[in-house]
């Protein structure tokens, strides 16, 4: 554990005894345990003296550990690492039997003879031209002492000293002297090495500021001088629009500015402990600002004010959300607890109110702060906006919710980069994401924000694109508008991934798919692989209502179109429609197989560069064999419509024994309607109290009841209704397998020996 030495005797400056090895060890000797020093460079004895019991020893700061020495001396150890200066101080307090927990530092109230230990270990010369070489090489040789330390008494930090050394740096200028101007260069960039906040706000202040900085524009390294004096003048022109009447409020961010500055232009390229102390200094600033703001209850509420006032000028209002904008990226660097404290102030101000209106002006820099201030919100807290969304629509016009705002705001972006229609984007993905949506807390917020959102926000995001698609081609090609569809269907597609049910309605009700694939004929590259992406976000649901969407609609016409006109290109475009394909081969998804096949197989005949399209034609043959073979052993029974259905009716009722009380059971299945024509209908199943009700989705809600059917049977996940004379007519449902018992027991007891009518004329009869 390696530490230096120092000795000091009243009114002298420190003596540097030497650096070495620290331990505590028993000597037998003394009769206890004594602190060693012994010499790195020769092993000497450097130190050895009894730990006394009654010895009072203090560690200042993380590093140094001071006591009263013999012959009026007092003593320190400056370590170079915390975690060895700990490690020995720990070792102390066991040896005296004290707390350790407890350090006694140098804020300690009592005044003993240790505390003169703030002296530093050099004289300072007189701040004069001529001395400027040897005060930078006393800096130079003790710099490990002042690295190491805080010295909040010391000389160097009284303000006359530093004050003495900007009047020196003006004569340079002056003289013209440039060995005395990168003489003060060095002694300020080491000066910023101190970790002593005194000292630092000492040389951010108004007085000395403009000195300081000018002093480190002589860098000798650059052949140049610098200007950071009139950068920093320009730049710090802070205007009050809200008077602060909070003096240290106003200090705070004066230095908080300054020091920004200094860490990111003027010393930029120091070391990292230079950068650290600086960080921590802005960090502890930020903290306190926040606190002090939040405090401030009538300052936030002149903010707010003249935020959502329509009198205040855009200038000002602009001003005012910079300053909001700022504190809030002070959030960023504080602790989770002060920030929630932060933003639960800035809420209970209408802050979301207040960005409701400089989310839609015409200023581009208002407009950008605002969604900076909603993005540090939403990152912190969604439910948060969410629950103001929901407030919202319970007491205003729909249309005019913050949700709406920012899809509009979102497609109407005018940026040439559209940074704000990302950013815009982002934030509704995370306010739709269902995993940051706690159940616990309100068990329908979930279900009310997307109830919401598909009701009367989705239609606003999809307008261009159902403006754009509304014939064979793209009707809007330039590339602004390319890049709004392309944000539209990145959000779709998530929408896809996330909430599936809210999303298949929507989708099937409105022709969605058609339209994004109207974009396969785009000419921008990347527009025609966001509409393939959400194509394929669909089959890799392997729903089955999607499926026979995807088939009755022949929507992989387009995607087959834009195959071959690629003729064989080696390009993303290949690759994703190769991939897509693949997927419905390696996860066996049977009809999608079977229809590309079909309608597709002969613009696949000459694709020999992957095995993709011979995979599909070979599994598509497996199929029709293992059909064909069930074809033949069923035509071997010509009384299976009513012996076999019969037969595997009977063998179900036995395995479940049902109980009259189903008859007043009810229950609703959401589900498919197969087997009606050339169409599939999505249906709620309502079956109960002796009574069918079947509503389809598709064709805007209508209802057919029955009450009664001649037979039911079962497979694995789907149910078949016969009725009418001779088994006339048939109904087949696809269910999710947990509902398939559930609704069998409820058809049971509407099963009749003879024929009946339905009402009105099924689906596939229209």
């Amino acid at each position: 554990m390696k530490a230096t030495l120092y000795a000091l005797k009243p009114d002298k400056p420190w003596d540097d005894r030497g650096t070495g090895d620290v331990s505590i060890s028993y000597v037998d000797r003394l009769k206890g345990k004594c602190l060693l020093v012994r010499s790195e460079s020769d092993d000497s004895l450097l130190l050895e003296i009894k730990i006394q019991p009654d010895t009072t020893y203090r560690k200042q700061e993380d590093t140094l550990i001071v006591w009263p020495g013999e012959d009026e001396f007092d003593l320190a150890l400056s370590f170079q690492e915390k975690e060895k200066c700990d490690e020995i101080w720990e070792q102390i307090s066991e040896v005296q039997k004290k707390n350790h927990s407890v350090e006694i530092t140098q804020d300690t109230v009592e005044k003993s003879k240790s505390e003169r230990l703030v002296v530093l270990p050099f004289e300072l010369p007189s701040c004069e031209i001529s001395n400027l070489e040897d005060i930078n090489k006393l800096f130079e040789k003790h710099l490990a002492f002042l690295v190491m330390r805080i010295n909040s008494n010391s000389s160097i930090i009284e303000t006359s000293y530093l004050r003495k050394l900007i009047n020196v740096f003006h004569m340079c200028e002056d003289l013209n002297d440039i060995e005395g101007l990168h003489h003060l260069y060095n002694i300020f960039k080491k000066i910023f090495m101190i970790k002593d906040n005194a000292l630092l706000e000492a040389m951010l202040s108004d007085e000395l500021i403009f000195g300081v900085v000018g002093c480190l524009e002589y860098d000798p390294s650059s052949s140049t001088q610098n200007h950071y004096r009139e950068d920093l003048k320009q730049q710090a022109m802070f205007r009050e629009n809200i008077p602060i009447k909070n003096a240290e409020l106003l200090s705070k961010i004066h230095l908080t500015f300054r020091a920004q500055y200094i860490l990111d232009v003027v010393l930029s390229r120091s070391s990292s402990w230079v950068k650290g102390l600086l960080s921590a200094f802005i960090s502890n600033n930020k903290i306190h600002i926040l606190l002090l703001i939040q405090e401030d209850a009538k300052f936030l509420t002149e903010l707010f004010t003249m935020l959502t006032d329509m009198n205040t000028l855009d200038s000002n209002r602009r001003d005012l959300l910079l300053f909001l904008k700022e504190f809030c990226h002070y959030s960023q660097s504080i602790d989770c607890l002060t920030r929630e404290t932060f933003y639960k102030t800035l809420t209970s101000f209408e802050v979301l109110a207040a960005l409701e209106i400089t989310l839609a002006m015409n200023d581009q820099k208002v407009k950008t702060a605002s969604i900076d201030v909603l993005t540090y919100i939403v990152d912190f807290s969604p439910t948060v906006i969410r629950e103001y969304i929901l407030d919202q629509a319970n007491n205003t016009v729909e249309d005019k919710t913050l949700l709406n705002i920012i899809v509009e705001q979102m497609i109407c972006d005018n940026d040439s980069q559209l940074d704000g229609a990302v950013l815009l984007m982002d934030i509704l993905r995370i306010l739709l994401d269902p995993e940051n949506m706690f159940s616990s807390v309100n068990e329908s917020h979930k279900t009310d924000f997307l109830n919401l959102f598909y009701k009367h926000s989705v239609q606003i995001l999809i307008a261009p694109l159902m403006e754009s698609t509304t014939h064979d081609e793209p009707q809007r090609e330039d590339s602004r508008s390319a890049q709004h569809l392309g944000l539209i269907l990145e959000l779709l597609s998530f929408c896809v991934n996330h909430h599936t049910d809210y999303i298949k309605n929507f989708i099937l009700d409105n022709d969605l798919l058609r339209r994004v694939l109207v974009l396969m004929k785009s000419k921008h590259k990347f527009l025609v692989l966001c509409a393939l992406r959400f194509m394929r976000k669909l089959i890799a649901l392997k729903d089955e209502v999607f499926n026979r969407y995807i088939i009755e609609g022949n929507h992989f016409a387009p995607v087959v179109d834009a195959f071959v006109q690629n003729k064989g290109r080696y390009n993303m475009l290949d690759s994703a429609i190769i991939e897509m394909f693949e997927f419905i081969n390696v996860k066996d998804i049977k009809i999608l197989c079977s229809h590309v096949v079909e309608t597709y197989g002969k613009s696949f005949d000459n694709i020999c560069y992957v095995r993709t399209f011979n995979a599909l034609k070979q599994e598509r043959n497996v199929t029709e064999n293992n059909s064909a073979q069930k074809s033949t052993i069923n035509s071997n029974d010509v009384s299976r419509p009513r012996v076999v259905i019969r037969r595997i009716q009977s063998q179900f009722f036995k395995r479940f024994q049902y109980r009259p009380s189903n008859i007043t059971k009810r229950a609703k299945f959401h589900g498919v309607l197969l087997n009606t024509g050339q169409k599939t209908y999505e249906i709620i199943l309502e079956i109960g109290n002796g009574q069918i009700t079947l509503t389809s989705i598709n064709l805007r809600y209508r209802t057919i009841q029955l009450t009664k059917i001649n037979n039911a049977i079962h497979t694995e996940n789907r149910i078949y209704l016969y009725f009418g004379n001779n088994y006339k007519f048939e109904l087949t449902f696809v269910l999710e397998k947990h509902q398939l018992q559930q609704a069998f027991t409820l058809l049971e007891p509407m099963i009749q020996g003879r024929s009946d009518q339905i009402h009105p004329t099924p689906p596939h009869s229209e």
